[in-house]
């Protein structure tokens, strides 16, 4: 299969022979043409001038040997906005968008006294889920952290051409924000063991976005702890997790004081995120282990 495909047609039933989705060949051939899939499939028996079939050629290859179509495209679709994407940053899933949902709705009750709640979105990568909810939730104050220079230059690029405003701050974790409180948080940190048979298929992709302890659960670790830090009273914690990572995560919020714990889950029905309510501390009520040792419910 090292000869040339002669058209549109040809280079599709090639990528059916390595294995490509046909969706990722459409959008790889239409790339190159710079057309529409209903293009192509109105000029499927069009002859490829030589240049093109050269590119179509080599993104087929690169496809079929596991480098993800968003980044042979250099963009990726997240929530309704289109993202530009690259091996500095995890190409965002589309089960992502479950935390983005559950976001929206705590902002849309948000505490009496926030006229424009802060939102911190920690790990941000390509800026997916700081730019969703900064685009759909306009008055939200939205902080994005990533320890990556390469993910934060690549996030900013991405706000600067949506025209959405986040402050973007380098660095681990909470590092970047001491001293700051938000009302809620969020995170879709790495999650995956370090020795998960599954890392093979994800090779292309930054494993420090991806990896963390030998359970993967370090990082979740981390953050829970720490959080309660940087929330305001009654604010929320919302993680992106293992698919089979709900109870462990869960059960951290607990130890750690936090009220409420609660699931959301992805489209393929796994309790993909969990979250909590960190203990408003007014009169009459506990903060906190108190609140947890206490037998509190909000």
């Amino acid at each position: 299969m090292s000869e040339l495909p002669t058209s549109i047609d040809d280079a599709l039933q090639r990528a059916r022979r390595l294995g490509v989705d046909r969706l990722d060949a459409h959008l790889l051939v239409g790339a190159v043409l710079q057309q529409p899939r209903s293009w192509l499939l109105a000029h499927d028996r069009d002859p490829l001038p030589p240049d093109a079939a050269e590119r179509i050629h080599a993104l087929l290859q690169r496809r079929a040997a596991g480098e993800p179509a968003a980044y042979l495209l250099g963009h990726k679709e997240f929530f309704g906005l289109t993202l530009a994407v690259n091996p500095d940053v995890l190409v965002p899933r589309p089960d992502t968008e479950t935390l983005v949902h559950w976001a929206l709705e705590v902002l849309a009750q948000p505490p009496s006294h926030t006229a424009a709640p802060r939102v911190l979105d920690l790990g941000t990568g390509s800026g997916a889920i700081a730019l969703a909810v900064a685009h759909t939730h306009p008055q939200a104050q939205v902080t994005a952290v990533d320890a990556s220079e390469g993910a934060l230059r690549t996030a900013r690029l991405n706000g600067e051409r949506l025209g959405l405003a986040v402050a973007w701050r380098l660095g681990s974790w909470f590092e970047p924000v001491a001293g700051e409180r938000f009302d809620l948080i969020l995170s879709n940190p790495p999650y995956i063991a370090e020795h998960d048979p599954h890392l093979p298929d994800l090779r292309f992709e930054p494993r420090s976005a991806l990896t963390a302890g030998a359970d993967g659960l370090s990082d979740l670790r981390r953050i829970i702890d720490q959080a309660p830090e940087h929330l305001q009273a009654g604010g929320w914690l919302l993680l992106e997790h293992g698919w089979d990572q709900a109870d462990a995560v869960a059960q951290l919020l607990r130890d750690r004081g936090f009220l409420g714990v609660a699931h959301r889950h992805d489209l393929g029905g796994h309790a993909r995120c969990t979250g909590a309510q960190w203990a408003p501390c007014r009169a009459g009520t506990l903060s906190g282990r108190d609140a947890l040792n206490s037998g509190y419910e909000p």
